[in-house]
C-alpha cells in the first residue's frame, strides 16, 4: 500500500461546494423560464476537479453537461451514469465507438464531419455547431444545403443545434451589435430548418456572459462555465447582475523566514533588492502549481495572517517569497493565501488574472494536478 502524504503538508486548493450550490441557483434565478443548464466541467471542471464537482451538480438537479474531449466525457460518465454529456472537441476515428459505448453525444462542425461521423458505422447523437460570427467551429450559414444535409444520414440523431457568441462580455456599441447579427443568423437557420420540417433538437446559445446580458434569448440550454464557479473572466459588468461565490481558494505552507539587510536581493535575476532590513518568508507554491510567473515584479500579493503582504523576486518554479516584515510573529509552517479569504482580506481570482496579464479561466485551468483539491 502506497502510503499518502499529509494533503495540507505543502500547498493545496480548497473547494466550497455550497458556494458552487449558491451559483447554481443563482444562475437558474436568471436564467429564462423552462431553461436547462448544460454546465461546461472542461478541463477538470475549471481546475475545480471534474468528478466531485460533476457529483453535487448531479444532486442540484443538473443532468446534462458540456466537455472539451472524449476521456473527459468517459471520467465524467463514472458520477453522472444518467445525465446528457456533449463532447465539444473532435473525437479520433478509432475512438468513435467509445461515444456509443459511453452514451457521449459528439459536436458536428461540418459536413465533411458528419460525414465521417456516419461511416463509422455507430448510432450518435449529434449537436450541429451554426458558425454565425466567432469562426472557430461550426457550419457557414449561409451553405443552408450542409447544414440540412446532416439530417439525412442514418447513424446520426440531431438532438440540438448550437452557436457561441464571440463578444457577449461586451458593452462596446459594435460588440452588441454584433451579438445581435449572430443571433439572427442563428434563429434564421432555425427556422428554415423547422420549416422544412426538421426537429432540430434543443437549442443553446448562451455562455456564462450570455446568460447575465442576454436574458431575453429563450434557448432551452444554457451553458455556464467560469460563472458556475463564482468568477468572472475579466470584466465583472453584467446586464443582470450576479450573486456570485468563488468557490476555490489556493493555499499554501511558509517553508522558511529569514532577515535580509538593506541592498540584498531575493530570489532569481535580483529583481528585487530591499531598501530595509527585511523578514523574507519561503512559500511552497510556485509557477509548476500554477502561479503565474508573470506575478513576479508586479506589485502582486498574498495573505498572512488576515494581512496582504508583497511577493518579492522571481516566483520560482516550486517556491515564492514575501516580505512580511511588517506582519509580526510568522513562522515556517504558517498558511498565507494566494487565492480566496483570510480574516478580512480577500484576493480574487479576478485580481490574479489582471496583475497577470490574462483572464481568471486561463488561472483556475493552469493549477497544477499536484495540487490535493480538498472538498469543504
Amino acid at each position: 500500500m502506497v502510503d499518502s502524504p499529509i494533503e495540507r503538508g505543502r500547498a493545496w486548493i480548497e473547494i466550497d461546494l455550497d458556494a458552487l450550490s449558491h451559483n447554481i441557483a443563482d444562475i437558474r434565478s436568471k436564467a429564462p423560464r423552462d431553461s436547462e443548464i448544460m454546465a461546461i466541467v472542461k478541463a477538470n471542471a475549471y481546475g475545480h476537479g471534474l468528478d466531485k464537482i460533476a457529483e453535487r451538480m448531479v444532486q442540484e438537479g443538473i443532468n446534462t453537461f458540456g466537455v472539451a474531449t472524449i476521456n473527459e466525457g468517459i471520467q465524467l460518465r463514472q458520477s453522472a451514469p444518467t445525465g446528457d454529456i456533449l463532447v465539444f472537441g473532435r473525437v479520433h476515428i478509432d475512438d468513435v465507438k467509445l461515444l456509443s459505448k459511453y452514451r457521449l453525444s459528439q459536436l458536428v462542425v461540418d459536413g465533411a464531419h458528419a460525414k465521417f461521423l456516419s461511416k463509422c458505422g455507430h448510432q450518435l447523437d449529434v449537436h450541429i455547431a451554426i458558425d454565425t460570427g466567432m469562426h472557430r467551429l461550426g457550419l457557414d450559414p449561409s451553405n443552408f444545403d450542409e447544414i440540412e444535409s446532416i439530417f439525412s444520414y442514418s447513424n446520426l440523431s440531431v438532438k440540438g443545434l448550437l452557436t457561441h457568441f464571440a463578444s457577449a462580455d461586451s458593452f462596446d456599441d459594435d460588440d452588441i451589435s454584433f451579438t445581435h447579427t449572430q443571433i439572427k443568423r442563428f434563429y434564421t437557420v432555425v427556422s428554415k430548418l423547422k420549416e422544412k420540417g426538421y426537429d432540430v433538437g434543443k437549442l443553446h446559445a448562451q455562455s456564462s456572459y450570455a446568460i447575465y446580458n442576454y436574458p431575453e434569448l429563450k434557448c432551452d440550454y444554457i451553458r455556464p462555465g467560469i460563472m458556475l464557479y463564482g468568477v468572472h473572466s475579466q470584466s465583472d459588468d453584467t446586464k443582470i447582475t450576479t450573486n456570485l461565490r468563488p468557490v476555490l481558494s489556493l493555499r499554501a505552507n511558509i517553508a522558511q523566514v529569514k532577515w535580509i539587510g538593506i541592498g540584498e536581493s531575493v530570489s532569481y535575476s535580483r529583481i528585487y533588492t530591499s531598501d530595509k532590513p527585511s523578514k523574507i518568508a519561503t512559500v511552497c507554491i510556485g509557477y509548476a502549481d500554477g502561479v503565474p510567473r508573470q506575478m513576479s515584479g508586479s506589485g502582486a500579493v498574498a495573505i498572512v495572517k488576515g494581512q496582504k503582504v508583497p511577493i518579492v523576486g522571481r516566483i520560482c518554479m516550486d517556491l515564492l517569497m514575501l516580505d512580511v516584515t511588517d506582519v509580526g510573529h510568522v513562522e515556517a509552517g504558517d498558511v498565507i493565501t494566494i487565492i480566496g479569504k483570510d480574516g478580512d482580506s480577500e484576493i480574487r481570482c479576478e485580481d490574479v488574472a489582471a496583475i497577470s496579464g490574462t483572464i481568471t479561466n486561463d488561472v483556475l485551468t493552469g493549477l497544477a494536478s499536484r495540487l490535493p483539491r480538498i472538498y469543504v
